[in-house]
């Protein structure tokens, strides 16, 4: 078998529709008729809860014959189903892989983490570059022979100094036509604006004591409380600090003998872990969105 050929034709499907009867008898049956071949396909419903938003969710890995191998054509073939279910679709052709732009500040752990995954095939995607407030890092992205771009805000500069400083970010995701932006560890909060225009397109990781230890030394806040686990959350940035849609959580147990110290470094492994996976997720298309939630197809 040819397993170059099989990739070029394989394809993702992610769709969501309000819940109703006969979505997935038309998804696999334009399939099926198309002569594709479904590798692998999960679907849920939001159904039946309080706080159920009553839609549908729909991840399809199939391989498309020579033929119809091209995103337009597949998209003309579901225009029908997708009016009668007023489906939202996508389809990725998974030969291209996502384009990530990385943002750091002062902290290397995740960046560190991201960089290492990547560069041995861990992850399926293609970074652009690095861009940080601060100048540490240069040395690293050089190391993996990626661009690095210091975009630092001037003391002082106030607002517009900031605003500056995103418009370099935005404009460098344009050039590089970044698909995804990663907050590894990024440090600076985002404007509205900008956050709007990144809806779905950015991931930020934070430590899970949020909000009950926010601010500066968040490790040393939750070993003065003696906490008992510790952990990190991805999420998609919005203009809500730190409320964007939960892609993955993780934790891990601590005790009384352990410094705020030992707290940071165990907490900085469960942020990288915790941040690949999101990243992961997000660029094998298995995260949809659901309102203020996630549905997210592992």
């Amino acid at each position: 078998m040819n397993t170059s050929q099989d990739t070029r034709r394989e394809f993702v499907l992610a769709l969501s529709c309000r819940d109703s009867k006969g979505v997935v008898h038309a998804v696999s049956g334009l399939l099926y008729q198309a002569g594709c071949s479904i590798i692998d396909s999960q679907q849920f419903g939001d159904v039946g809860q309080e706080d159920s938003t009553g839609y549908f969710f729909m991840r399809v890995h199939f391989d498309a014959p020579d033929a119809i191998a091209d995103i337009h054509m597949l998209e003309r073939m579901f225009t029908h189903a997708k009016e009668s279910f007023h489906m939202s679709l996508a389809f990725h052709d998974l030969r291209h892989k996502t384009r990530v732009l990385l943002l750091v500040s002062a902290q290397g752990h995740c960046l560190n983490d991201l960089l290492f995954r990547q560069s041995n095939g861990q992850l399926p995607i293609e970074i652009v570059g690095v861009a940080s407030n601060h100048a540490h890092f240069e040395g690293l992205a050089r190391n993996y022979g990626l661009p690095f771009h210091h975009f630092p805000i001037a003391p002082g500069s106030g607002p517009e100094g900031k605003q500056a400083q995103e418009q370099q970010i935005e404009g460098l995701m344009e050039r590089e036509r970044a698909d995804l932006l990663v907050l590894a560890r990024y440090m600076q909060i985002l404007s509205a604006g900008f956050c709007e225009r990144l809806a779905g397109r950015a991931i930020n990781i934070h430590h899970s004591f949020l909000p009950s230890f926010k601010g500066a030394r968040p490790y040393a806040q939750a070993h003065a409380r003696g906490v008992k686990l510790i952990g990190a959350t991805a999420h998609y940035v919005t203009a809500d600090l730190d409320e964007g849609p939960i892609i993955e959580q993780d934790v891990a147990r601590v005790d009384h003998s352990d410094s705020h110290d030992m707290l940071a470094m165990v907490g900085t492994d469960v942020e990288s872990a915790v941040l690949a996976r999101a990243v992961k997720w997000h660029c094998e298309h298995r995260v949809l969105l659901n309102g203020h939630k996630t549905v997210v197809f592992r």
